[in-house]
């Protein structure tokens, strides 16, 4: 019986939720859909989400809150209850209300928040997309990345969950902001549970970019005539192959044979 009219109460909360969304999406014109990035054919695409276990974190601080301040409501009212009967009785519904529909409303917002945070990652891009009133929506291009890293916080652990932190050129210069998804320098990707997968997956699109066109695929095949590229070094890689010096060879013959004859 309990866990039907859990399974009840569930499909309820549900269904006003997304009543209120669809008002929201509506008033605000917020897309319902995630973003777009241009995809050459053959490109790997992938879209997420944060994790179930962000949203798990954000109702873990939506609660603290909720007990704080309804259980300051209450303290506040039954002072004035015992001091002044019945302005205490007057108050009544006022401080209910004070007390429950600032809840709802955040409890609206948190799943908002969640529901509208979208994550993009082409061959050559990233793109962050949050917000509701406010639409924030930034795009990294790999071959500008200087640096990326995961933060976590002992309640982030937790709940399993950490940021992924990406560095443009010049990031180092102010804190990355979750709410507004960049500085113009940085981009995070937060609340996700596989972040060493996407850290890794960001890593590896950063060397593809920065070394495109330097001719650098025989170091990543083990070619000890390369040189290394670093993420966050622009160093141009060079790569002498048996066709480089089957060329050179050729003009310094063509040279010589040029040479003799002029002479």
């Amino acid at each position: 019986m309990t866990t039907h009219a859990s399974s009840a109460g569930r499909r309820a909360a549900e269904w006003v939720y997304q009543g209120v969304w669809g008002v929201l999406a509506g008033l605000f014109k917020v897309p319902q859909e995630p973003p777009s990035l241009p995809v050459a054919p053959g490109d790997d695409l992938l879209v997420f989400q944060p994790s179930d276990g962000y949203l798990r974190y954000l109702k873990f601080y939506f609660w603290l809150a909720l007990v704080a301040i309804d259980l300051a409501i209450l303290f506040l009212w039954l002072l004035i209850a015992v001091a002044v009967p019945w302005l205490g009785i007057l108050l009544a519904i006022p401080a209910f209300l004070l007390a429950v529909v600032p809840d709802i409303l955040a409890y609206i917002a948190i799943h908002l928040r969640f529901d509208t945070t979208w994550y993009l990652m082409t061959e050559r891009s990233l793109r962050i997309r949050r917000g509701i009133m406010e639409i924030a929506e930034v795009t990294i291009t790999f071959e500008n990345v200087q640096n990326v890293h995961i933060t976590q916080g002992p309640l982030q652990r937790i709940f399993g969950i950490s940021n992924v932190l990406v560095e443009t050129a010049g990031g180092g210069s102010g804190a990355a902001s979750p709410e507004r998804g960049s500085t113009g320098h940085q981009g995070v990707i937060e609340g996700v549970d596989n972040a060493a997968d996407i850290r890794d997956r960001v890593m590896a699109r950063v060397r593809s970019s920065q070394s495109a066109g330097l001719g650098d695929e025989a170091d990543r095949d083990g070619d000890p005539t390369a040189s290394g590229v670093a993420i966050g070094r622009r160093t141009a890689t060079q790569v002498w192959t048996t066709a480089h010096l089957t060329a050179l060879r050729g003009i310094r013959d063509e040279a010589k044979r040029l040479a003799e004859g002029t002479t």
